[in-house]
């Protein structure tokens, strides 16, 4: 009897420690001693910019009819999958955003990596724009560390426009809960690609000018819903355009707005960057009501990029878009919806860059400074994620990520470079205290808004940047147990993908330092 104990004993020891060993290489750190602290500033100088761009499909080899039209593959109630290229396996791709297992039927629109590059001052920017759900720190210090194998850039920002209906590169939208959907190769493929689409980009730079325009009011509200009180947006729409000094045509066109790009929801199952494709689209080539040019595309590379979409900013089939010609009311999902969404964006952007009041620079200075920020992680389902290898997301310290924020002003524009979905409240404005937060906070936090704080004339605030942190929400906000925030009958969603309640203040403290730091 006390030989089996002992040998019960043993074999309980061997089990944690081989489980302990299993969770240790999993949340290794996988750039040590990493950080990303700059700070910089030129004096006025011309400007030097080039755009390019690179596709970012994943092969789909074979397809599936989804016989129950929910999204998720289910052989047991008789769905097969067809096997294209005849290897006699299911090669799924499969979908980020919403449920787990939602394989790809097909490619609808082409993912791109669009890039731009600009030189001013002596001091080189990249930023690189992926339609992708999102990108851990890890992976976007892989494309710096590509980017430098090749080009010297002085800032290197990696953006996310954050699709739910591309593959998954994160982890968490596998076969099931606990099978990543991550295709390795695929990862290789989009850290390559957002690498060439940079060093493109540095080597097509020529003389350029730039035009700001922007419309801060709610103009476009009808387009974007917000699932989670209070109603506070992000609704401002942001651009910045590009021409070349020697003959005024466009070099690109970047666009910011707030809005989840998923309004094909959970059930659909083609490869698609949803509306911001039609936004790029008609930027570029113009928007055309009836089969008549309501207004004429810019050519160039339009990149959209997502503002403060936390809270939640989404379009959900309960919410009606119209069509461009007015004449009908979206609100199944579809691609159609998505079409004219992302027409009605881009309508409105290019009627600002026509008529309205536009700022134009030949010339400018630069600041920028980034931190390399730690951050706890609290929520446990991240932790246990990270200890079985299910994302592959390095932690620095005992449960907790290295992350990073920024700050960059180009001329009369500021852009704040966010490493996740910040609830526009913290933004904006409209941070509330309500009865029934977990932390009895009786006083608003983490505020004033930081557009308050910032200086510029056009304020970028640049979401699912350099990072996939998740929800970054107001600590007086915060609500997992009862009783539950406005008398709810159940929590609200959000707080189970965010790395705690200690994430918001955090960030802020950080965010209006590196601000401040700018005033003079």
């Amino acid at each position: 009897m006390m030989k089996l104990l002992k040998y019960l004993a043993a074999l309980l020891l061997f089990s944690v420690l081989i489980c302990g060993l299993i969770a240790w290489y999993g949340m290794r750190d996988r750039n040590p001693g990493y950080t990303y602290d700059k700070k910089w500033e030129t004096g006025v100088s011309t400007i030097r910019a080039g755009f390019a761009k690179k596709e970012i499909n994943p092969e789909v080899p074979d397809s599936w009819k989804d016989l129950n039209g929910n999204g998720i593959y289910e052989p047991g109630l008789g769905e097969r999958f067809e096997d294209g290229n005849n290897n006699g396996k299911f090669d799924a791709v499969y979908m980020a955003g919403f449920q787990q297992n939602r394989p790809a039927t097909a490619i609808h629109d082409t993912l791109w990596a669009r890039a731009m590059v600009l030189n001013s001052g002596g001091k080189q920017v990249g930023l690189v724009v992926l339609d992708a759900i999102g990108l851990f720190n890890d992976q976007v210090i892989s494309i710096r560390k590509k980017v430098a194998e090749e080009i010297h850039l002085d800032y290197v920002a990696v953006i996310s426009t954050h699709t739910h209906e591309a593959p998954d590169l994160i982890g968490l939208w596998g076969k099931s809960a606990y099978r990543s959907g991550v295709d390795k190769d695929y990862e290789q493929k989009v850290i390559s690609a957002a690498t060439a689409a940079i060093v493109e980009a540095a080597g097509k730079q020529e003389g350029a000018w730039v035009t700001f325009v922007q419309d801060t009011t709610d103009t476009l509200g009808y387009l974007v819903d917000d699932s989670r009180k209070p109603r506070v947006f992000d609704n401002g729409l942001r651009l910045m355009q590009w021409k070349r000094q020697k003959d005024s045509t466009v070099l690109g066109t970047i666009v910011a707005w707030a809005n989840h790009p998923e309004t094909l929801w959970n059930r659909n199952t083609r490869i698609t960057s949803d509306f911001p494709h039609y936004v790029r689209q008609g930027i570029e080539s113009g928007v055309y009501v009836k089969d008549s040019l309501a207004e004429a595309g810019t050519g160039g590379v339009a990149m959209y990029i997502n503002g403060a979409i936390g809270g939640l900013m989404h379009t959900s089939p309960r919410f009606g878009i119209p069509g461009i010609a007015g004449d009908t009311l979206y609100k199944r999902a579809s691609f159609d919806k998505a079409k004219a969404q992302g027409e009605r964006i881009a309508l409105h952007a290019l009627k600002l860059l026509r008529e309205g009041w536009t700022k134009h620079l030949e010339e400018t200075s630069q600041l920028l400074i980034s931190r390399s920020v730690t951050l706890p992680v609290a929520n446990r389902n991240f932790r246990l994620a990270g200890a079985t290898g299910l994302i592959n997301r390095g932690f620095s310290g005992f449960f907790e990520m290295r992350s990073e924020i920024a700050y960059w002003q180009f001329g009369p524009a500021g852009f704040l470079f966010v490493p996740g979905e910040i609830y526009p409240e913290l933004v904006n404005g409209g941070v509330e205290a309500p009865q029934g937060n977990d932390f009895c906070a009786s006083e608003p936090s983490q505020t004033p808004p930081l557009r308050n704080l910032m200086t510029d004339q056009y304020k970028f605030v640049v979401g699912l940047s350099n990072d996939f942190i998740g929800y970054i929400i107001p600590k007086s906000q915060w609500d997992e147990h009862p009783p539950y925030l406005y008398n709810d009958r159940k929590s609200t969603y959000g707080e189970e993908n965010s790395l705690g309640p200690e994430t918001a203040p955090l960030l802020y403290q950080s965010f209006s330092g590196i601000i401040k730091e700018t005033w003079k």
